[in-house]
């Protein structure tokens, strides 16, 4: 069984029982025409993803020899505001200076409400996601837990309070302990609780020179813990990437699918990564 289009990253939904169902979309025009490929019922079979040597800016739809920011052509990765600095770093917000690429853009995805979250995909790590994306992002990142800790307004709020934050929980995850199932133990209440204990002032004085109003940040203590399964067999002793753009080929037998990736029993492949890529992909 063949497939072929310009794929997304995968899709994801979280089951009543934990578990995360996959697909793979391809697409035959930018947007549209979407063959949505089943994966959890693929595990244990050989399957092969072959880089077809096109690049179809998702934005603008024309053909571009790289892929910028996951995705885009150049033209609209300096020009596009979901391609700016701030979108990495959303305590540079800068739409209330009047700078933001497109203000209505940045009134429909940076002026709604965000959650400051914590999470256990490697280590604890705290991070930020828009309300929409709960828990997509969680999965997207391979967390096996994530709790909500902040409530705020708009997107740069969350980035200020994500930078209080980082002086005491890290922001990063290493995706190749993820991709181990090499998770620490840890209690992410209590952590919760340590972090709202430690960072008091610094909030305080947040609210104070930024003249934020306290109903803007909202201290979640009610929310409960999302647990997250994976549908993997075996997770690899050592993890083996693999380049489509230096080896246009990769196959083995599919072991399982973590966050964005394809963990097969020759290497891994991040699915995210070749966003806007033709890429073929065959089950044998």
């Amino acid at each position: 069984m063949k497939y072929q289009g310009f794929v997304r990253k995968l899709k994801t939904a979280l089951k009543e029982n934990g578990l995360v169902q996959y697909q793979l979309p391809f697409y035959t025009d930018t947007d549209r025409n979407v063959e949505l490929v089943e994966l959890n019922s693929l595990i244990g079979r050989d399957i092969k993803i072959e880089n077809l040597g096109h690049i179809n800016c998702i934005s603008c739809g024309r053909k571009t020899k790289k892929s910028f920011a996951q995705g885009y052509c150049y033209p609209c990765f300096t020009s596009l505001p979901q391609c700016d600095s701030c979108i990495m770093s959303p305590e540079k917000c800068h739409y209330q200076a009047g700078t933001c690429r497109d203000s209505q853009w940045g009134k429909d995805n940076c002026l709604i409400p965000h959650y400051v979250y914590l999470a256990r995909s490697s280590s604890v790590k705290v991070g930020i996601t828009r309300g929409t994306q709960i828990p997509t992002r969680w999965m997207d990142q391979g967390a096996i837990q994530a709790l909500p800790i902040v409530k705020v307004s708009q997107r740069y709020y969350s980035g200020l309070m994500e930078v209080i934050f980082k002086e005491h929980v890290s922001d990063r995850t290493s995706w190749q302990k993820m991709l181990k199932g090499e998770v620490s133990e840890a209690d992410l209440y209590q952590t919760r609780e340590q972090l709202f204990n430690l960072c008091q002032q610094s909030i305080t004085n947040l609210l104070d020179e930024q003249q934020i109003k306290p109903e803007d940040i909202e201290l979640l203590n009610q929310e409960t813990i999302i647990d997250i399964n994976y549908p993997v067999e075996q997770y690899p002793a050592k993890v083996k990437s693999f380049n489509l753009d230096k080896l246009a080929t990769a196959e083995g037998q599919l072991m399982g699918i973590k966050g964005q990736y394809l963990i097969l029993d020759t290497g891994v492949i991040n699915i995210r990564k070749y966003t806007a890529y033709q890429l073929g992909f065959s089950i044998s």
